[in-house]
């Protein structure tokens, strides 16, 4: 049976692999490699919320105490 692990690798200025994952012993791997695009890469991290939205949102007190730790379905 295959299961899929996801790795994010990443290559220098010459296109060598800058670190290689630790991987099980004595298998077989099947590898699809998809490069991301270099504009997706510069936008990581750049998002703003919709125009109709700012500045009519006021956060008073802590986000995280407005509901039960099981309400939030974080990974633990």
């Amino acid at each position: 049976m295959m299961y899929a692990e996801r790795l994010m690798l990443e290559t220098d200025a010459q296109g060598r692999l800058r670190s290689l994952p630790r991987l099980p012993p004595n298998r077989r791997f099947e590898a699809i490699f998809l490069a991301e695009d270099e504009e997706r890469v510069k936008t990581v991290g750049l998002r703003h919320p919709h125009p109709d939205l700012v500045g009519s949102l006021t956060v008073l007190g802590d986000v995280m105490e407005s509901a039960p730790l099981a309400a939030w379905d974080l990974p633990t």
